[in-house]
């Protein structure tokens, strides 16, 4: 099966109802993309198909064969996209299981809306789960890569 990750095209040798996820990290060795429930409820796992959020764990590749998927080490190799920088500058991060899927889901958020609300990014990233509870720093994060990915197109 053919996949497109991170830009570059990949042959696997995985069973069609293989979740993307194991297909990611145990074939690829992209182990960004984290394991948290395997049911779809936490958000650990969170990667872009297409340019949207996708939970892999609950994705089978055969559905993503010949689409784009970008998983946190396929963001920006030098942690210079918006979303990084404003993570490392709010300080956001406290046990970071649950990091690259927040950032992933406020990714998609920023390219779709350049000035997200409050409200609009609780909808969000209303579903990644973080244990720590830095949900504040989150949001606060959230605005400021807002902000940066505005300077950034300026």
């Amino acid at each position: 099966m053919k996949l497109r990750v991170n830009g570059k095209d990949h042959e696997v040798a995985a069973p069609p109802d293989m979740p993307l996820l194991w297909v990611l990290r145990d074939l690829l060795g992209l182990t960004g993309t984290k394991y948290g429930c395997g049911v779809g409820q936490c958000g650990a796992c969170l990667v872009h198909v297409d340019g949207k959020p996708r939970r892999s764990c609950m994705t089978d590749v055969a559905d993503v064969a010949g689409k784009s998927i970008t998983t946190i080490e396929g963001l920006s190799a030098d942690a210079s996209h918006p979303v990084q920088q404003a993570w490392a500058e709010m300080d956001v991060v406290q046990c970071g299981y649950c990091q690259s899927g927040q950032i992933m889901a406020a990714a998609a958020l920023i390219a779709e809306k350049t000035k997200p609300t409050d409200p609009e990014i609780d909808a969000a990233l209303g579903r990644q789960l973080c244990r720590c509870g830095t949900y504040q720093r989150v949001r606060a994060a959230v605005h400021r890569a807002a902000e940066l990915n505005q300077e950034q197109k300026s």
